[in-house]
């Protein structure tokens, strides 16, 4: 009898330590990025080691359960990208809100440019990413916004380089402060020149070189704990 009346308040108690694990670890990794250690994870849900490592053996399952929803909004932003009429249009709104996150949570920031095995959401949201561009570009092509010459790879690899610069120009500059090269980028694709209005000021030499040192060193996260 003790057991069967005890096991409903363990579960529950093992409900709560799971939800406080994801949303400490969504907290550590937003600042610091995927290789933050477990163990300031654990502290700040109010656990032990060996409750993080129960609930989670690996750091791929982890991050996974912490970033499930939110790649999960990334698809969605596509999928309405792919379904705007107009490539061009459509290509600057999806880029503008994957920006947007990548410039303000270094966890999905590192999930998305430079990856970490095992993570089954983020195998779905790379395909998902890639075929999204296709659309845009071959669309944009047919339209005559796009130039013909561009591929998907070289989109995917700027957009990469961009991407792990943005969060240290957020923190340097301002939140918003990757709107400007990024509307650089976008540009560069058009099919014909165009003038478009830069947002948000030019970087002094002295915020590059504040930027320049933000990024540091960066090593890939590691796959486990």
């Amino acid at each position: 009898m003790t057991n069967e009346a005890t096991a409903p308040a363990r579960r529950r108690d093992a409900r709560r330590n799971r939800e406080l694990l994801v949303g400490a670890a969504h907290e550590v990794f937003t600042e610091q990025g995927l290789e933050a250690p477990l163990d300031v994870i654990a502290r700040r849900a109010g656990v032990g080691n060996a409750t993080l490592y129960r609930h989670f053996p690996t750091r791929a399952e982890l991050v996974d359960a912490v970033f499930r929803e939110p790649l999960t909004d990334t698809m969605a932003a596509g999928e309405r990208a792919r379904s705007t009429p107009d490539a061009w249009e459509g290509l600057v709104d999806y880029l503008g809100a994957v920006f947007a996150v990548l410039a303000t949570d270094r966890g999905t920031n590192d999930l998305m440019t430079a990856g970490l095995e095992g993570v089954d959401s983020l195998q779905a949201v790379h395909a998902h990413n890639r075929a999204t561009m296709d659309v845009l570009l071959a669309r944009g092509r047919e339209q005559g916004s796009i130039r013909a010459d561009v591929t998907t790879e070289d989109v995917l690899f700027a957009l990469a380089a961009l991407g792990r610069a943005v969060p240290a120009l957020a923190a340097t500059v301002a939140p918003d402060a990757w709107r400007r090269p990024l509307t650089l980028l976008l540009d560069s694709l058009r099919a014909t020149p165009g003038v478009t209005n830069l947002p948000s000021p030019a970087l002094t030499a002295d915020q590059l070189g504040e930027v320049l040192q933000g990024l540091g060193p960066h090593r890939a996260p590691r796959a486990s704990p």
